[in-house]
């Protein structure tokens, strides 16, 4: 996946047909779904007290306006001018905020809300499979009444196949995507505009001024609706966060011009349906159907919302080997799933995690009615994230005043802040799913990252300078043996633990050494030409530092075999790779909680050893371990 040549060109470049299919299929399936079920929970609180007219074009006014204002003009036009050498999304954007921001603390608390958005996006993750699938499936219900007792058994099959197959990768699947969401989008755009023509008067929920008479009138009935108005803006966010796969121009073409028009036909023929005939609220996106296109409507339907699924799974894998590279999540096993696209990948723990998840979502809340309710959180949650993030971004890298910053991004923050507080009504009716899942997360990479900031610190304490065992080498007695020694260290500057622990009990050192550091940038991508930095540090003694950006996966054994224009003969059956495996323990004296330091410290027992993640041949390893107390 060239990430970087896509940002960086995709504004120049000339759009293609495939390009804007493939828009489609991967940015906007998430959103793409939810008039499945978006006016319907949002009318629904009106059940109790009657719904009148002005109650549907008032919903109907705040579904456009949300569209228009938190879309168009946050995502679309401003938050998409922030890209991160081409890349998008809420790390993408953290990383940006990072490298601008000025003091220690700020910093801190950028990280922290960086991490906060991403923990998000895993809790949205699990949710958006298990709504977008029931939603589909329920479907059935409108053709025969009776077929509602198998609407879970369906689900959790097209579930349970959906992660099953993810082990193969979405290259060839994902050709796929783009054609069945183009047919989506034409024909729920096609079955609205056939009610909007039946019911013309329905546009005038076009006005804001319907949406603002429904807050005035009904107060705090209105803030709670706000709660499922949020759900017609899901997926917004991946608007941003795929920008890297195809540049900004392509996704801001399709919403303009494509996607946002056939949401809006067909959100105002639901409503004009509902207008004609109240008692299709029960299910009114597929009541606008006609009898004999319903069940090939279903079938869309699911494979919309597979699609939909697809794009968050691999969304959270894309997530995962982002903060593993930045430090805040253990190895994991990561598997490239195609040997040309590096962004293919497929992580077997997190897919495992969440299929149990989703899984235990919809049995447990049985409905998607039920399970929108735990729905908007995260989304809202992110929103406010990119917010935070985006103001320091704007006004930092790209010079905007603090006043121009604060009014604008501070606008966007308040109305967020009100969807925000609406979903949080939902928390004692399953809203609390994606925040105890956000918050979980958010200990556990806080915890790891702290603890190994702890353990580099002691590694740095007990560790002797290489300077100085370089200077002491030439007058030692170290017998040197033939063969290359490749020692991975996380500071270029000490002697590998490896090392001194094969000089003590081995007492032989190679005759050609390798001191190998990997860094990861806070870029996405590095260019080959500047992916190894080589130095001379003795005869035969060199220190090689490579380089990664967050969207890559590290492979040392291409990265060395490709050194030899720069001096470097590497012979991948000639060499050893020596590794330290450290064995934690609680020092007597833990300066972590102790909640932390055993979440830090099952996840160091857990995580994927060296070897497999930086994809070193397991029969060149050598590994020595020590004991750790922290």
């Amino acid at each position: 996946m060239n990430t970087l040549a896509a940002g960086a060109h995709g504004a120049r470049q000339k759009l293609k047909a495939g390009m804007l299919l493939g828009v489609l299929g991967v940015v906007y399936g998430d959103i793409g779904t939810s008039p499945l079920y978006a006016l319907k929970t949002a009318l629904d609180h009106f059940k109790t007290i009657g719904i009148s007219p002005a109650e549907v074009l008032g919903v109907l006014s705040l579904i456009f306006w949300s569209l228009l204002m938190i879309v168009t003009v946050k995502y679309v036009l401003l938050v998409m001018r922030a890209d991160n050498h081409g890349e998008g999304g809420i790390l993408a954007l953290m990383a940006l905020a990072l490298r601008v921001a000025k003091g220690e603390r700020l910093r801190k608390v950028l990280a922290l809300v960086g991490i906060g958005g991403a923990c998000l996006f895993f809790g949205d993750g699990v949710i958006t499979p298990a709504i977008s699938v029931l939603s589909a499936v329920e479907g059935l219900e409108t053709i025969r009444p009776q077929l509602a007792e198998v609407v879970l058994p369906i689900s959790a099959v097209v579930i349970i196949f959906l992660f099953l197959i993810q082990w193969r990768g979405t290259g060839s699947v994902g050709r796929l995507f783009g054609p069945v969401m183009a047919v989506w989008f034409l024909s729920i755009g096609a079955i609205g505009l056939v009610q909007i023509v039946q019911q013309p008067s329905v546009l005038r929920a076009l006005s804001p001024t319907y949406g603002l008479t429904l807050v005035l009138r009904h107060h705090w009935l209105a803030f709670v609706v706000l709660g499922s108005v949020v759900l017609s803006v899901t997926g917004a966010e991946a608007l941003y966060a795929d920008m890297g796969h195809f540049g900004a121009r392509p996704i801001k073409l399709a919403w303009s011009w494509f996607v946002l028009p056939t949401l809006v036909l067909n959100y105002f023929g639901q409503g004009a349906l509902v207008l004609r005939d109240p008692a299709a609220l029960e299910n009114p996106f597929f009541l606008m159907t006609p009898e004999w296109g319903r069940l090939p409507m279903v079938l869309l339907a699911t494979a919309a919302t597979i699609i939909a699924s697809q794009a968050l799974i691999s969304g959270a894998y894309s997530v995962t080997r982002q903060c593993m590279q930045m430090g805040f999540l253990p190895r994991m096993t990561v598997r490239h799933t195609s040997a040309t696209e590096e962004g293919q990948i497929y992580v077997p723990q997190v897919n495992a995690a969440l299929l149990i998840g989703v899984l235990v979502l919809v049995f447990a809340f049985r409905s998607s009615d039920a399970l929108a309710s735990a729905y908007g959180i995260a989304v809202t949650g992110t929103f406010l994230c990119t917010c935070i993030l985006a103001a320091v971004v704007f006004r930092r890298q790209y010079g905007w005043s603090r006043w121009a910053s604060i009014a604008t991004f501070g606008g966007f923050f308040a109305i967020d802040s009100v969807f925000f507080a609406a979903n949080a009504l939902k928390i004692p009716e399953g809203g609390w799913v994606p925040l105890v899942l956000g918050l979980g997360l958010i200990g556990l990479m806080t915890s790891w990252k702290r603890g190994r900031d702890l353990l580099l610190a002691r590694w740095k304490q007990d560790s002797l300078p290489l300077d100085a065992f370089l200077a002491r080498l030439p007058q030692s007695r170290t017998v040197r043996v033939p063969g290359m020694a490749v020692f991975l260290t996380g500071n270029s500057d000490f002697v590998p633990g490896a090392l001194l622990h094969n000089l003590k009990h081995n007492k032989v050192l190679h005759e050609r050494v390798l001191f190998v550091t990997v860094h990861n940038e806070d870029v996405p991508e590095i260019a080959q030409a500047k992916r190894c930095s080589v130095v001379e540090l003795a005869p035969n003694i060199h220190r090689i530092v490579i380089h990664y950006g967050f969207m890559e996966s590290p492979n040392l054994p291409r990265e060395l075999a490709g050194l030899g224009d720069k001096g470097i003969a590497f012979e991948p059956m000639q060499a050893s790779y020596f590794l330290g495996r450290e064995t934690l323990v609680p020092a007597q004296k833990p300066r972590l909680p102790m909640w932390r330091l055993y979440l830090f410290l099952l996840m160091a027992r857990n995580a994927v050893s060296a070897t497999e993640f930086f994809r070193i041949p397991s029969d060149r390893v050598v590994e020595l371990g020590v004991r750790v107390a922290i």
